[in-house]
């Protein structure tokens, strides 16, 4: 039998995929950036160290997007949308704690924000082999642990910003606005170099960016800074989940007009 957070979880997740509308719009956010990174080699030589920099922060800044944008519209529909239909209270009158259910919508937003970063890295993937830009991609444990944790942070946060939105077009709003964290976390670092090292590759989002700078370049990324950013993105989405399950608690966010 499966637990209650599961079983929300698979509803959102069908309920998700039978929302073409909203997969086509993830789907072309996550493959823009390897259409532009594309377009730009053109006229940038791949070949040297500086059109390599270039690309490679690039293509970093976009994929910290993708994780954001995979999601963004299911996070916006979980807990807003639901308050915004009147479906959201017989969903808590349930014999279910809160905070399962805020983890099975948490969960079924993780699903699409690491698929949203799994197509964006599968498209620069495909860019690199066929333009030459690096060497084969190879992503060692250690880096993988400081990416997944990415897609958790994402759909922390987007929960959160949905359980305080009253209507869908409130939280299409704030969501949209939300894409711009990782995308000035993620332009810090690419034009403040100096700044990027040391304690701020341990920061989220700003870890990760350094992590897919090597990554895209083709070099490693040592073990205990991965290791270290992985985890304190991780620490960092469960207190937002657990703030998001303390706000759906009060009456006012649920029943508030």
């Amino acid at each position: 039998m499966m637990s209650h957070p599961l079983v929300i979880a698979r509803k959102e997740i069908v309920d998700g995929l039978r929302d073409v509308r909203s997969l086509v719009s993830a789907l072309v956010y996550a493959l823009m950036g390897p259409v532009v990174v594309g377009l730009v080699s053109l006229s940038v030589h791949p070949g040297t160290k500086g059109g390599t920099t270039v690309l490679a922060g690039m293509m970093s800044v976009f994929t910290l997007v993708s994780a954001f944008v995979g999601g963004m519209n299911v996070a916006m529909d979980t807990v807003a949308g639901e308050r915004e239909r009147r479906s959201l209270v017989p969903l808590l009158l349930n014999p279910v704690r809160r905070v399962d259910v805020v983890i099975g919508k948490w969960l079924a937003v993780c699903f699409f924000a690491a698929a949203g970063l799994a197509i964006n890295l599968a498209g620069f993937a495909v860019l690199i082999a066929r333009a030459g830009m690096a060497p084969p991609l190879r992503l060692a444990p250690a880096a993988a642990l400081g990416l997944i944790s990415l897609p958790l942070l994402a759909a922390s946060l987007q929960l959160l910003i949905s359980t305080t939105c009253r209507a869908v077009k409130e939280a299409q709003t704030y969501l949209s606005l939300s894409v711009f964290l990782p995308m000035g976390a993620g332009m810090f670092v690419v034009f403040a170099p100096p700044s990027a090292h040391g304690w701020c590759g341990l920061l989220p989002l700003a870890g990760q960016q350094l992590q897919l700078e090597a990554f895209m370049a083709g070099s490693g990324t040592p073990t205990v800074q991965a290791l270290a950013v992985g985890c304190l993105t991780a620490a960092l989405a469960a207190v937002l989940l657990l703030v998001a399950a303390k706000r759906l608690e009060s009456d006012e966010i649920v029943y508030g007009n």
